[in-house]
């Protein structure tokens, strides 16, 4: 990922994505008004600058998440050491398989559970090199060098002799810095992997679900989509069981990394909102009330779902964290999903209030601490 549901009301009643009933309401065209239903905790909102980095910070803002309702610690995880790990294991995969493979800023949530897996996790202040000279984050001339240093192996044979390996970790090392090896926190003397282990992190507790028909439900699946470079499974549901699961996990108090599609006029950081109004956009920005008013929502079924990703109007493009529930004055739900834009100058600090119509639509998929379902499904899912 590189950048940067409630269904409408009938007359009388209606239902929401998940099955819940919504009471009668003549709520409609009235400004919003949020009531917080589950709040998860969560470290302070972060920029990823002008980077492609997305992934990284959703994900370790869902680790710190996960570290806080494990041990009340609040631990500020270092996403760049997410980021370098990844740039390496991508040029790596690039050249062994000549060049027929994804390269790039994007990632997914499963990127950074990897890492933590090889390599274990590194406090934020230890490892923040790439940020020191402008004041933000920017990998733009680290990519080309990437880039070029790659394609140059892969397409000059006598590059292939040469230590192609040493040469990629040297511009990493350039600029990010060094990996830390050993770090003191406190007194106490850590590795990476010791200071996972120490902050209760096991990447097998965490599996990512998703839903599309074109695959076999409640089996896992690779999704075919450009930054799954890893060929990371997911866990196949489908779309009223994946919209029913997310519901019950954060209602539990557990939060998730969530991939989707931010492409949408619909969605609007500054706004803080994403929505799926049944209204035209031209129409609703005319009237001024875009983002502004309670508006009927499209109902999304799987068939429609299935058809906007076919088609590419549905792509992976961002990655956030979702930590929290909220319903407006109409009964209508919505997610608290924490972005990495920073929180200047946007709607809700930095966070933005997702309705489940457009979840239903352009989620790609989530990651969750498998802990966190029901029995039921993890019999189904045959998960330990």
């Amino acid at each position: 990922m590189k950048k940067y549901s409630l269904i409408a009301l009938a007359a009388l009643f209606s239902l929401t994505a998940c099955g819940q009933e919504i009471k009668k309401t003549n709520q409609f065209d009235t400004p919003y008004k949020f009531t917080s239903i589950i709040d998860v905790d969560a470290t302070s909102v972060k920029s990823q600058g002008r980077t492609g980095t997305c992934w990284s910070f959703s994900t370790s803002s869902f680790v710190e998440s996960e570290i806080l309702r494990k041990t009340g610690k609040m631990v500020d995880v270092s996403e760049m050491y997410n980021a370098r790990e990844s740039y390496e294991r991508k040029a790596e995969n690039y050249i062994l398989r000549s060049g027929k493979a994804q390269f790039g800023e994007g990632g997914l949530a499963h990127d950074v559970m990897n890492n933590i897996r090889e390599n274990g996790i590194v406090p934020n202040d230890l490892y923040d090199k790439t940020k020191e000279e402008k004041g933000y984050y920017d990998h733009s001339k680290l990519v080309k060098e990437l880039e070029y240093l790659v394609h140059s192996v892969v397409h000059n044979k006598d590059s292939l002799k040469m230590d192609w390996h040493q040469m990629i970790n040297t511009t990493l090392d350039n600029y990010f810095g060094k990996e830390p090896h050993k770090f003191v926190i406190a007194g106490k003397t850590y590795s990476p992997r010791k200071y996972r282990d120490y902050l209760k992190i096991n990447p097998a507790d965490y599996i990512t679900i998703t839903s599309f028909t074109h695959h076999e439900f409640h089996k896992p699946f690779v999704l075919e989509i450009p930054d799954n470079y890893a060929n990371g499974a997911m866990y196949n549901l489908r779309l009223d069981e994946m919209m029913q699961t997310l519901e019950n996990v954060v209602r539990k108090g557990y939060s998730v990394a969530l991939d989707v599609d931010v492409s949408e006029a619909t969605f609007n950081a500054k706004a803080g909102m994403a929505i799926l109004p049944k209204e035209s956009v031209e129409k609703l920005k005319t009237n001024g009330k875009l983002f502004k008013v309670i508006t009927p929502e499209q109902k999304i079924t799987a068939e429609y779902r299935q058809k906007e990703f076919y088609n590419g109007d549905t792509t992976d493009d961002h990655l956030m964290h979702i930590t929290g529930l909220l319903k407006d004055q109409a009964g209508n739900l919505y997610y608290k999903v924490k972005n990495s834009w920073g929180s200047k100058n946007l709607g809700h600090g930095g966070y933005v209030y997702m309705s489940v119509p457009y979840l239903r639509l352009k989620m790609i998929s989530f990651m969750v601490n498998k802990e966190a379902l029901d029995a039921k499904l993890k019999t189904t899912l045959d998960l330990e």
